[in-house]
């Protein structure tokens, strides 16, 4: 009897010991944890990016990286200075459906202020109910973009501007006869008069204008901007983290960097799908440089949130589908990656950046956190009265 008791006593003074043993590791594995948050928080809200963690970044990364912080001020080209006349004409031309060869569509439609300035859809309608053949991007804080379109082949958003105005599948307008058609309606004398000097329409004015209000179309501070301006307590542990991961293990920031968290470059991420129904060259239909095949622009996070779906196809409707899609390093189907193409054979050759980065799902959670800090509540804009 007194051996079974002695051995009850040990048992029990040996699971006691284990479990303080483990209370102890616990509360010292969440203390470093805490210290460690504290840390970063300290760090990241510091006001200084310079004290910030060292990026983790790509050889190839290096030479195109600039740190994430705040949108700089809006540049206007000289050949087109900024006025408060010239952003209303063109924000009234924005949603003049008149600029459309049906009389029913104008920029605005696939451009919508409430919809993130684009319009959610996997493809945008657009004349007589044709499917466009990619993904409508957003225009917020478009100003900072150094070529337009998914392939860049504006140089400018003053070139942007006439582009859709004349596809064949969006507005499918002249863009002679769109400008003649603006010059008949008087209401528009006293816009042009004042925002150009004299009443004449042309297409050169109408694209200046347009581009004009197009560049004052940026975001306001987002949290993510309050938070290394200083507020320490704006993040949650969560966005903290999916920083630090952003900048460090998930290496978004190889091509997301900058104010504007884009480099301004192409990148072939492997979704142009050649020799498949769904096959996009990308950049090559711009350049014809047989490495650009597969190459599309690489896109502002800001306002991320609210500019779904994502990519130039639109294959994503949710940030944890793009996520794990980069987590994963996109496994390019080996039948997808070439195609003949006007009698050239072409190649999409994945960026190295993309490989597999087994993020768990914690730290998927983390970086989609951190990615809702890039966005900010919609900004209702009451549209303008179309000249009569």
């Amino acid at each position: 009897m007194k051996n079974v008791i002695s051995w009850i006593v040990v048992l029990f003074l040996t699971v006691s010991l284990l479990n303080n043993c483990l209370s102890n590791k616990v509360n010292k594995e969440i203390n470093e944890k805490a210290s460690f948050m504290a840390k970063l928080r300290k760090l990241y809200s510091s006001g200084d990016s310079s004290n910030w963690p060292k990026a983790l970044l790509d050889p190839e990364a290096v030479p195109h990286f600039s740190e994430i912080g705040h949108l700089p001020e809006v540049q206007y080209p000289q050949d087109n200075p900024y006025s408060a006349e010239k952003a209303l004409l063109g924000k009234t031309l924005f949603y003049d459906p008149r600029l459309s060869g049906s009389n029913q569509i104008a920029c605005a439609s696939c451009h919508d202020p409430e919809l993130g300035w684009c319009d959610n859809r996997t493809f945008s309608f657009g004349h007589d109910r044709q499917l466009g053949s990619r993904n409508a991007m957003s225009i917020l804080n478009v100003a900072y973009a150094a070529t337009l379109f998914w392939d860049g082949r504006a140089a400018s958003l003053e070139d942007q501007s006439q582009m859709p105005i004349q596809d064949k599948k969006e507005m499918s307008e002249h863009i002679d006869i769109a400008a003649g058609k603006i010059a008949k309606i008087k209401g528009y004398e006293a816009l042009f008069e004042k925002a150009f000097g004299d009443k004449m329409v042309t297409k050169d004015k109408i694209a200046k204008a347009i581009a004009t209000f197009e560049r004052t179309i940026k975001s306001p501070p987002s949290k993510f901007d309050q938070f290394i301006d200083g507020k320490e307590d704006a993040f949650t542990d969560n966005e903290l983290m999916g920083l630090h991961l952003f900048r460090t293990k998930a290496q978004c920031i190889n091509c997301h960097n900058s104010g504007y968290f884009s480099n301004n470059r192409f990148e072939n991420t492997g979704t142009s799908l050649l020799g498949s129904k769904q096959e996009d060259l990308g950049r090559y239909l711009v350049t014809k440089n047989p490495e650009d095949a597969g190459k599309f622009r690489v896109t502002s996070l800001r306002e991320i949130t609210r500019t779904g779906p994502w990519m130039h196809n639109g294959a994503f409707m949710t940030m944890v589908d793009v996520i794990q899609f980069y987590s994963k390093g996109n496994p390019e189907p080996p039948k997808k990656r070439s195609t003949v193409y006007e009698g050239v054979t072409l190649h999409s050759e994945k960026s190295q950046m993309l490989r597999l980065l087994e993020l768990t799902d914690e730290e998927v959670a983390q970086l989609e956190a951190f990615l809702g800090t890039l966005s900010t509540k919609t900004q209702r804009i009451t549209p303008p009265q179309l000249p009569q």
